[in-house]
């Protein structure tokens, strides 16, 4: 039985074989140079120190030190600004009032500031000879150069992403399912926490987890508003400058892996946020 060839007689072998996309060449070599070299570069240095070395420098006293105080601080300043963007955000979609457009464009102002300049503005201005550092001086309240002015920097530097996460959902929540809850008899406390509320929840951990990761990785600003001492106010990035002045590559590296894992988990967790606010989003 003869069997017959259906396929184009004018197509050639070579048009039968998968096309080799070049973007995917340029996106990959890209990708690799600027983040995977970097990145492994970074992990392989630290762990070829060996298992016990790497932990005694992960798990030092100073270490521990710079942890407690970049984490908790970070998580606190996160937590303050889910509710402050919360409100900021709700104000700029539901509100008109005169210099609304300028209020907006100043939430951006920490995205386009370079860090060591916003570090110098918030040294001057709650140092004890600044105008905030003088006012909160009366009630015996120190921010510059302590732990207090390291939050500050957090909360600064953290602010827009919670806002600016928050924002494209207010504004494509419907007016008419609140007017729909109102008509069937329920409340302002009703309507805001059954009807409002729920589809904020995921955009309002997605904005605190993106501005808790950002916290977690400042430098610029809280180096100059911050006295930088161990075991008081010093944070795991600074810790990791002071160590490669002091010629300490191995520390440096340590705590350097220990940072660029933590971004890694933190950018699961978002990631995982975000999927779960599409499925809400469908449901």
């Amino acid at each position: 039985m003869l069997i017959k060839n259906v396929s184009n007689p004018d197509l050639k072998f070579t048009d039968k074989l998968p096309k080799f996309n070049v973007n995917w060449l340029i996106i990959i070599s890209y990708l690799t140079l600027i983040l995977i070299f970097p990145s492994a570069a970074l992990i392989t240095k630290s762990f070829s120190l060996g298992p016990e070395e790497f932990w005694r420098i992960a798990t030092s006293k100073i270490a521990i030190s710079a942890y407690n105080v970049t984490f908790f601080t970070a998580l606190f300043a996160a937590a303050i600004n889910g509710v402050m963007g919360t409100l900021i955000a709700w104000v700029l979609v539901r509100y008109d009032f005169p210099g609304k457009k300028i209020i907006d464009g100043a939430i951006d102002l920490p995205f386009a500031l370079p860090t060591s300049v916003a570090g110098l503005v918030l040294a001057t201005v709650y140092s004890n000879q600044g105008i905030l550092g003088k006012f909160f001086g009366i009630f015996g309240v120190k921010i510059a150069f302590t732990r207090l002015g390291v939050f500050v920097a957090m909360l600064f530097i953290s602010l827009p992403f919670i806002v600016r996460t928050l924002q494209p959902v207010l504004q494509e929540m419907e007016r008419e399912v609140e007017e729909a809850a109102a008509c069937l008899g329920a409340n302002e406390f009703q309507t805001f926490t059954k009807v409002i509320l729920p589809p904020l929840i995921p955009p309002i951990l997605t904005g605190v987890a993106l501005g808790f990761s950002r916290a977690v990785g400042e430098y610029g600003s809280v180096v100059l508003v911050a006295s930088n001492i161990p075991f008081q106010d010093l944070i795991a990035p600074v810790l990791v400058f002071q160590y490669l002045e002091e010629y300490n590559y191995a520390g440096a590296t340590v705590i350097g892996t220990i940072l660029l894992l933590f971004a890694l988990i933190s950018l699961l967790g978002i990631n995982l946020l975000q999927q779960w606010s599409r499925r809400y989003a469908i449901q």
